[in-house]
């Protein structure tokens, strides 16, 4: 009996093996973690944060973006993002509000200056005019 246990686990190992790599095994995974990301966003619109505020960088260098805002208390809310060339980075849990913002090239010079109204989760794309 002993035996054809033994014989049967050793013949069943053979017959498993892997039916996927290890990259859409990753893809999958990335996949299912948007889809939920997409169904939590639609959270709760009487919050006073926003969950990310996401900048990419389709320039040919690094910037590096800084906003300032005020929260309800009148205190000065300063952030800075520094985004290599095609990259994309994020503002995690920001106040709801108007922020203004610079956009600063490599070599020190302002690209762009304004204000933005920040209500909602964002991605901006900054690029060549």
């Amino acid at each position: 009996m002993k035996k054809l246990i033994v014989t049967s686990l050793l013949f069943s190992c053979q017959l498993f093996f892997a039916q996927s790599n290890i990259e859409t095994i990753l893809k999958s995974g990335e996949l299912i973690i948007s889809g939920l990301s997409i169904i939590k966003a639609k959270g709760n619109p009487n919050s006073k944060t926003i969950e990310s505020v996401c900048i990419k960088n389709k320039l040919t260098e690094k910037i590096t973006i800084k906003i300032t805002g005020k929260d309800e208390d009148g205190k000065e809310i300063k952030k800075e993002l520094i985004i290599q060339n095609d990259g994309k980075e994020c503002f995690l849990e920001l106040l709801k509000g108007i922020y203004t913002y610079e956009i600063i090239l490599s070599n020190k010079d302002t690209y762009k200056k304004g204000e933005y109204k920040f209500d909602d989760d964002v991605v901006i794309t900054i690029k060549d005019n």
